[in-house]
């Protein structure tokens, strides 16, 4: 029989992050994938890397993972195609404009500082090919972009070389406790630790119902396309908030247009069907904002499986019924950045019993309350009771976008 520390089930770039991160701290990991590493979310998105925009609850962990993004190289041995020319979130009008700058003064009040409100000027020097008609924005200006399976890749590789032990395309079937062990059955045969992780994505419902942790998890299937090759005419990373779009060009003079319209899932398949009208409204948006794509054609589509929450943020943190267990999924379509510092964050956790990078708000007993609305929940958690609206509705309102 395999043993193992640690058992991290999913092997997208959470689940390799904390594998490595684990292993840099001395412990033995076994990582459980049911696939091949970066298979759905990790390995297909649209690979954003943005602190602009993160609910409150975020904030801390995607800081945290930005300083080890400027560092990637030395951390996994690869570059990860990352550049960092700063994230745009476009203003469409006056009214979102006000709205960008009360979010980026509550931001201000709170000590975090990385949110930047623009003006139009501003706005044309970084995008210069906007359209007129937009009044400012808000920039994050260190972050950036990456390629997503190279990435998921990166960190693979780095954690075996470190100690860990991946398992590809072995699924995970039931959890049991035997004496001070977790037994971990697999298709492979089974694994005892003492601890286990549960980053299984868009199955990450399913290892928490064997913990009777039963969570309203939605498996959703963000939509991305690309187009042909067009002349360089941006660098950072462009979102909306009023409607959705992510927008990037890549070094080949490809485009990467997505935002948040999705495609329907099939998990247990794992395929995923396109929705073309949906998608029609994306290159839109793109035809509006942006004149120099009006000769561009669509190249390409596709969609990852990914798991959504019903409050938009992820779950993070010690299991509520069963010791030694953590979990560490529902990233809602932006989890590509926080992988790398949701890593670090969790192996401290699991390895020590706490952590110094706030997760307050995260946890998976926000669902365990009948009597409270998820979101309102959280909204308390997050601002105090008196603040389920307002603010509130300006951090949720903004994009997810990604993946």
């Amino acid at each position: 029989m395999r043993t193992a520390d640690v058992v991290v089930i999913g092997g997208g770039i959470h689940g390799c992050s904390t594998a490595l991160h684990l292993a840099l701290r001395g412990l033995k990991p076994i990582l459980v994938e049911k696939d091949y590493a970066g298979r759905h979310a990790s390995g297909v998105n649209a690979g954003g890397v943005r602190q602009l925009a993160r609910d409150l609850a975020e904030i801390p962990l995607s800081i945290a993972s930005m300083v080890l993004w400027e560092r990637i190289e030395e951390l996994v041995g690869d570059d990860c195609g990352f550049e960092s020319h700063g994230t745009v979130l476009v203003a469409e009008n006056e009214d979102e404009l006000a709205s960008f700058r009360a979010r980026v003064e509550d931001l201000r009040l709170r000590g975090f500082t990385h949110e930047e409100l623009i003006d139009r000027a501003e706005l044309k020097r970084l995008v210069p090919a906007v359209a007129d008609h937009c009044p400012g924005g808000v920039v994050s200006r260190r972050d950036g972009a990456a390629d997503p399976f190279r990435t998921t890749q990166a960190f693979r590789r780095r954690a075996i070389e470190k100690g860990a032990e991946v398992l590809e395309g072995v699924t995970v079937t039931d959890l049991s406790k035997i004496g001070a062990n977790w037994r971990v059955e697999t298709s492979a045969g089974p694994i005892e630790a003492p601890k286990i992780v549960n980053a299984a994505g868009a199955w990450a419902d399913r290892v928490a119902a064997m913990l009777g942790e039963p969570v309203p998890l939605t498996v959703v299937a963000p939509m991305l396309m690309v187009t042909s090759r067009v002349p360089a005419f941006i660098q950072p990373v462009v979102i909306l908030r009023g409607r959705k779009l992510s927008f990037k060009q890549l070094g080949n003079g490809t485009v990467v247009i997505g935002g948040g319209h999705l495609a329907t899932p099939y998990r247990d398949r794992n395929e995923t069907v396109l929705d073309w009208d949906k998608l029609a409204i994306s290159a839109r948006t793109v035809w509006e904002l942006f004149p120099a794509m009006r000769a561009a054609t669509i190249v390409r589509a596709w969609a990852g499986i990914e798991a959504f929450m019903p409050d938009g943020i992820p779950v993070v943190g010690p299991s509520s019924t069963s010791g030694g267990v953590y979990h560490q999924f529902g990233f809602s379509t932006h989890g590509f950045q926080l992988g790398p510092g949701t890593g670090a964050m969790m192996a401290e956790l699991v390895a020590t019993g706490s952590t110094n990078t706030p997760i307050d708000g995260l946890g998976i007993d926000r669902f365990l309350k009948p009597d409270v609305p998820p979101v309102i929940a959280q909204a308390r958690k997050v601002h105090g009771d008196g603040a389920d609206g307002g603010i509130l509705a300006q951090q949720r309102d903004f994009p997810s976008v990604d993946e």
